[in-house]
């Protein structure tokens, strides 16, 4: 008696781990530098996009941004997609509003870490 209740209790910290991490709206991140060149789990406009609008061609001014949560959409099980504002209301790159980003990939890879 005593394993299986060993087992169920084993099993069941997993779970409550995984449903502890959904993200809520006004949940306060901050945006890192990504591993490679470019970011792939936040949604910022590509460079070619940024020169024609005439801004400079790179993503420095997003490193340590800190952002907040402003909508959550569940894509699937395995994918929940969250809108990013700038938690001062400022733009990014001077036009974009709010930003897409696959929210446990992006946490995953580094591009984003949850503020504490």
């Amino acid at each position: 008696m005593r394993t299986i209740f060993y087992i169920v209790l084993f099993l069941g910290i997993p779970f409550l781990a995984i449903a502890q991490d959904a993200p809520k709206v006004g949940d306060e991140l901050k945006i890192n530098e990504p591993y490679g060149q470019k970011f792939n789990h936040v949604s910022f406009p590509q460079p070619n996009i940024l020169i024609k609008r005439g801004k400079v061609a790179n993503y420095n001014s997003v490193y340590g941004v800190e952002v907040v949560v402003s909508e959550v959409k569940l894509a699937d099980e395995d994918n929940t997609y969250v809108m990013l504002t700038k938690k001062d209301g400022t733009k990014f790159f001077g036009y974009l509003s709010e930003v897409r980003a696959n929210y446990h990939e992006a946490l995953t890879s580094g591009e984003l870490e949850i503020k504490k």
